[in-house]
């Protein structure tokens, strides 16, 4: 994306599309930084651009980071190119030097808005003969490079909007293509890049489809044949505004840092787009290439409702937990949030092995939205071993021992596949057998004896996630020992 600083939502989905369109062809995916305005270079943007593209798994395949036959892949390293680019069309009078000063640019601008007219370039020095020129060049005056707009632009058919053409002469001044600083502007960086690194297809926004017809007359004038452009509708939020980058939280640093699934943003940008064959949530990045169409993107602004991204971080949160190669990442990432969450509060090194977390994992799928949801408080239970008395239990039911071995007898015979069900119907007829201890009192102590704690999810549901096992251990300790 043409805008420096990290990438946040609206930069995603546009790398994405043209990720997904090269892989369906068996293109290459390029990524170019444009670093040419040197006032909003931000230092370390590239380098964030590129981990946060490796990170969401649409890494390029070639790149400043992983080069690539056609580099440098950083403009302000391809200065060369643009001024052997805009000498030629000097020489061809398809450019001229500009030797106006700012001031009478400022001038111009003010007088215009005045007048409430769109702000424009006079080509004044359009004008000037070749001894002007010299003349000007011998005193030493600063100059700029401005391309020369013809009138008669040809029409071009985007991939998106069809047939297009955009008469730039008569709404702008002729365009600055090479500045003081030696640097380029946009306009003339990617038409020469585009050009010397055979790009023949561009996805962008929407926002330079106005542009294109500029563009298109720059590659006429150097004699070069264009690639084939597609302008991407705008991302908006869902009430029609535009995203904030100001906000901070679209960026996808913050995305990462509270724990969402990549697989969930390319979800969510492209469900609320178009440009697929089929409608649905929870596509892999697989699906997302074999469903692409160009042809199918429409032109109307894509709407993002950014509150749904928590079901689509569940919905591929379930899969990966489903899949048993990524389950044995989540797992290291568990423990590892496990021991920096509880790491005070003597965890047990049971309660990390790898088999009771993967069965923790495997029961709460489609539960949980995100894998921090299971070091909450309400999943404390799970981590921190109680260390409860027998007094304080006896101070709940007289029968806390009788009640102990209810329960061990009960898991005894339950041991296979424990049900929340099951389990809720197995405590009723338990209660039953206890002399005059009442359901509720039932529940408090085993809660207490389970977890430590007066609140939290239903005894069923905790006995069902500790496992056997584990409920045998701590009724044993908390009663028995």
């Amino acid at each position: 994306p043409p805008v420096p600083g990290f990438l946040h939502l609206g930069g995603l989905r546009t790398a994405l599309y043209n990720y997904v369109f090269a892989k369906k062809h068996r293109g290459t995916f390029i990524l170019r930084v444009e670093d040419t305005d040197q006032n909003r270079v931000v230092p370390g943007a590239a380098e964030g651009i590129e981990d946060m593209l490796e990170w969401a798994g649409v890494a390029p395949d070639e790149s400043p980071r992983r080069g690539g036959s056609f580099g440098p892949y950083r403009q302000s390293h391809r200065l060369d190119f643009y001024r052997r680019a805009s000498d030629a069309l000097l020489e061809r009078g398809a450019a001229y030097r500009c030797f106006c000063t700012p001031q009478r640019l400022e001038l111009l601008k003010k007088e215009a808005l005045r007048s409430q007219q769109t702000p424009r370039y006079d080509n004044r020095c359009r004008h000037l003969t070749p001894a002007e020129v010299a003349e000007k060049l011998s005193q030493g005056l600063d100059w700029v490079v401005r391309f020369r707009l013809e009138k008669g632009v040809e029409p071009f058919q985007d991939l998106v909007y069809g047939w297009n053409r955009h008469e730039v002469a008569d709404v702008e001044g002729d365009p600055v293509i090479l500045k003081g600083d030696g640097f380029p502007t946009y306009h003339l960086a990617n038409v020469v890049d585009d050009h010397y690194m055979g790009i023949s297809h561009v996805l962008r926004g929407t926002e330079w489809l106005t542009s294109t017809s500029k563009h298109l007359l720059l590659y006429k004038a150097f004699g070069w044949d264009p690639p084939q452009f597609g302008h991407l509708p705008l991302l908006l939020n869902k009430d029609g505004s535009k995203l904030s980058k100001r906000q901070g939280d679209i960026f996808l640093e913050h995305f990462a840092r509270d724990g969402y699934l990549p697989e969930a943003l390319l979800d969510i940008i492209t469900s609320c787009g178009s440009g697929f064959t089929e409608k649905q949530t929870g596509r892999t990045l697989e699906e997302l290439i074999s469903q692409f169409e160009v042809g199918r993107i429409t032109t109307h602004s894509a709407l993002l409702d950014l509150e749904r991204l928590p079901e689509f971080n569940r919905i591929h949160l379930t899969r990966h937990i489903e899949n048993e190669g990524l389950r044995q990442k989540l797992i290291r990432e568990l423990q590892l949030l496990v021991e920096h969450v509880y790491g005070d509060q003597q965890v047990d090194r049971e309660v990390l092995e790898k088999e009771y977390v993967e069965r923790v994992l495997l029961l709460r799928k489609g539960h949980i939205s995100f894998l921090k949801n299971l070091v909450s408080c309400d999943y404390s239970y799970l981590w921190v071993r109680p260390s409860v008395s027998r007094e304080q239990l006896r101070t709940i039911s007289a029968e806390a021992d009788e009640i102990g071995k209810l329960v061990l007898g009960l898991m005894a015979r339950q041991a296979a596949g424990l049900t929340v069900e099951e389990l809720n119907k197995d405590l009723r007829s338990l209660q039953k057998q206890t002399k005059g201890t009442k359901y509720s009192s039932l529940m408090q102590l085993l809660r207490l004896a389970l977890s430590g704690q007066q609140h939290g999810p239903s005894v069923a549901e905790m006995m069902v996630t500790l496992g056997p096992k584990e409920v045998c251990g701590r009724i044993q300790k908390a009663l028995l020992s």
